[in-house]
Formats: structure tokens, sequence, C-alpha cells
């Protein structure tokens, strides 16, 4: 009796085991995908993507990449050295980038979205906006133009779109919001962009030069810089504002220049100001037969170590940083005469001094 229990005992695990070594196979067989699977139709898009999509292919035939081409030798041809990104800004064929893309390139050329490679012309630049405009050699079967919004009225958290040529991939989208406003940013002009756009969406080496978009797919701002200690996006990238764009542009293609508005003086370092408890712009020395002299402005005397004029406000607008002083200087423009605010001594007067272009005078300092 006992030897039939061990037998049926041994049977029923030898059948459990033949179970699970076969089951495998027999799920296989019944329930693989042997051919292909019936498609499940996913519904409408929701609105958000279709503003997405709509805002892309709108646009991103208008976006191009813009290579420079370096020299090897002088008898070996040009070839391919970096690259960044740009977009139509008329149907002349001029392509707006950024200045740092195209300062150390010997030639230019400019792929479209189409695959399509035309050799471009620097026709200006700007270093103190970071802006720069080439200009296509063909005008035919160009992409129109990219509609100009306007950055005077943005709010932080509006979407933020931006399209570019991330590491050489192009037509790439990246979206995000915008995270902030009123940012600084030094250029290589030595000066700053004031009322710079801040955003989280996705911005990498590559896509300097190309356009940051609202989501209605017009133009608030050109992609520049990126904050990260990787050289990769971290979630904060910056963009020139395009009401300084439409201002910029238009000069670049009519004089290959932007007018530098100044007065004639050399600024204190602002780390200086903040270390007197000084809020304004401390006039560390000022330029012979520059308006600022002739409007009797005084610089740092170091035989008595007095400390300088300090501007604190142009016209009705308070300068608490050089960034103030200049964007109130551009915005009121060369040629103009502005109401500056002076303190010396504990007090207070209005002096009336002229806005010349320090670009064109190398004797004077380069600032404002």
């Amino acid at each position: 009796m006992q030897d039939r229990i061990t037998r049926v005992i041994m049977l029923a695990v030898a059948v459990l085991l033949a179970i699970l070594v076969v089951q495998p196979y027999v799920d296989s067989y019944l329930f693989s995908a042997r051919t292909p699977r019936p498609v499940v139709a996913r519904g409408d898009l929701s609105e958000l993507e279709r503003s997405t999509i709509q805002v892309f292919e709108t646009v991103a035939p208008s976006v191009v990449q813009v290579v420079s081409l370096s020299q090897r030798s002088p008898r070996a041809e040009a070839e391919p050295s970096e690259s960044g990104t740009g977009f139509m800004w008329d149907a002349a064929g001029h392509v707006v980038t950024n200045e740092h893309v195209v300062a150390s390139g010997s030639g230019f050329v400019v792929r479209l979205a189409s695959g399509e490679v035309l050799p471009a012309e620097v026709v200006g630049q700007a270093p103190n906006y970071d802006l720069a405009v080439l200009r296509l050699n063909s005008r035919s079967g160009l992409p129109p133009p990219v509609a100009v919004g306007s950055s005077a009225d943005l709010k932080v958290g509006q979407t933020a779109y931006a399209i570019g040529n991330p590491f050489g991939l192009d037509q790439s989208l990246t979206t995000g919001i915008i995270s902030a406003l009123k940012r600084r940013l030094p250029t290589s002009g030595g000066r700053e962009i004031a009322g710079v756009i801040q955003t989280d969406a996705a911005i990498n080496p590559g896509n300097s030069g190309g356009p940051l978009l609202d989501s209605a797919g017009r133009l608030i701002g050109v992609n520049t810089a990126i904050y990260s200690p990787s050289g990769t996006n971290a979630g904060i990238g910056f963009a020139i504002p395009v009401d300084v764009v439409n201002r910029v542009v238009p000069e670049l293609i009519r004089e290959g220049r932007v007018p530098t508005p100044g007065i004639g003086i050399l600024a204190a370092d602002e780390t200086v100001a903040a270390r007197l408890g000084v809020t304004g712009v401390i006039v560390a020395g000022v330029a012979p037969g520059s308006p600022a002299e002739q409007a009797g402005l005084r610089g740092v005397n170091p035989a008595v170590g007095a400390i300088g004029d300090v501007i604190v406000g142009v016209g009705d607008e308070p300068v608490r940083r050089l960034s103030d002083l200049t964007d109130s200087l551009e915005r009121a423009g060369v040629g103009q005469t502005v109401a500056l605010k002076v303190m010396r001594n504990d007090s207070t007067r209005t002096v009336e001094v002229r806005i010349v272009d320090i670009g064109q005078e190398p004797s004077q300092p380069r600032r404002p």
C-alpha cells in the first residue's frame, strides 16, 4: 500500500514537472503574435498637441542650419568647421543668427529644411547684441520669413518653443515655458543685453541663433546661450528678446553694423559700487572731448580718494546698474539728448548729455 502511494506521488511530481517544462512552449504556440497586430485607433489629438504640431509645421521650413567653413591651408579646400541655427528674416534672403556663430568663420553655407545647401555671406555683425545677418546668394524658392511677435508683453509661464539644430541634428523641436524675464546677458562686445528671456525649453550647442516662439508661432526671441556646468541643457536657456532683434537687424541690413550709444564714460565695476554701498553707476573716468566731459561729469580722483559722479537716473527711469544705463541710452538712440540724474557729494543734480556712437570713436572708452 505504501509503495502504491509513493508511486502516485512520484507520478504527480513527474506530471507537474512536465507541465512546467512544456508550458512555455504551449503559451508560445497559443498566444504568440505570429502576424501583424491590428492597429488601435488613438482618437483625436489633444488641443495642446495640435497647437504644437501647427507651430512646428508652420515655422520649421523657415529655420536653417548655418555652417561655418574653416581653411586648413592655402592649398586645402574649405571644410565644415562648426554649425549653428538661423532663420529667414525677409524675402530678400536675409538670415538671422548669433554673432558668435559667424565670428570665427571664413565662409559660410546655409542648409535649408529641404536639404538644399546655399552659399551665404555675412552682411552685418553686432557683438554687443550677439546678432548677425547673412544673405543667401540665391533668392529663388526660399521659405517664407518667420512671423515677428513682441517681447514687451511676455509673461512668465507662457509656453515657449525652440527649433534648431542641436549637435547638428536639424529640425529639432523642444518645448517649455518662459521661466523668467529681464535677465542680463554679457556679450563678447563688452556690454550686457537687458531684458533677456530665460526658458527651460531644451537648448543645446547647435541651437544658437534659432528662433524662440510663442504658441502662435511668432518669433519672441533668438536663442543664444545656456547655463550649464556640463555644456549641455540643464533647463536654463537664454534668448535675445525680439524687440531688440527687430531694432538691430534692420540696421545690420542697412549699414552692416549697429551704433553703440554712449556718452563717453568708463564705468566702475559693479562690485566696487556694491562694496561702497552705492546704488547707481560710478563714473570711473571721462573721455576727453566726450559729451560726458562737456556736461561736466567727473571720474574718480585717486589723488584724494574720492569716487566719481554716480549716475542714478535717466529721465524718469532709475539707474541701479550699468545695464540700466546702457538700455536707456539704446532706447533713446544716437543723436538724442537725455537728462541724467547725477549724485555728487550727497547732492543730486540733472545734466543734459548728448548720446553719440562710441563705436566710431576709438579714442573713447568702450563703456557708455
